[in-house]
């Protein structure tokens, strides 16, 4: 494995350094921005008012979450083990509806699918878990 998928990988899967906290938090953060995106949309008088800004704020979070993914499937030995895994599955329905949106413009009721990204906060909160046990053992 190269040093760069190594790195990439430390980074997105390791709690145990700064960089990847780092990471985890920025996630839990666009996650959750992204989360209240996608509600705000949801109200009429919000999505009139604020609609060009959410929808930019969509695309934004769409590509990140995209190039976290594609990140994720080309760090790992085995892509496969994360695409079909739970969170695979979830973090690709999660960026799906937006692109779908584009090619099918009347499929908007998919976007509400977006909201899974909040599952995606339960697999970090989940690594936080054990490093608290981890610091206990320590």
């Amino acid at each position: 494995m190269s040093k760069l998928r190594q790195k990439i990988k430390r980074i997105i899967f390791g709690t145990d350094t700064r960089a990847g906290k780092l990471f985890d938090e920025i996630l839990i953060v666009a996650i959750i921005i992204s989360v209240l995106t996608v509600l705000l949309e949801s109200v009429s008088e919000y999505s009139y008012q604020y609609g060009q800004i959410l929808n930019y704020a969509e695309w934004f979070f769409t590509i990140l979450f995209s190039i976290e993914y594609f990140l994720r499937i080309y760090c790992i030995r085995l892509p496969s083990s994360y695409v079909f895994s739970f969170y695979g599955i979830v973090d690709l329905l999660s960026v799906i509806p937006t692109y779908i949106s584009v090619l099918f413009p009347g499929v908007q009721a998919l976007t509400v699918i977006r909201v899974l990204r909040v599952l995606r906060i339960f697999r970090i909160l989940k690594l936080f878990q054990y490093m608290s046990e981890a610091n206990y053992l320590a």
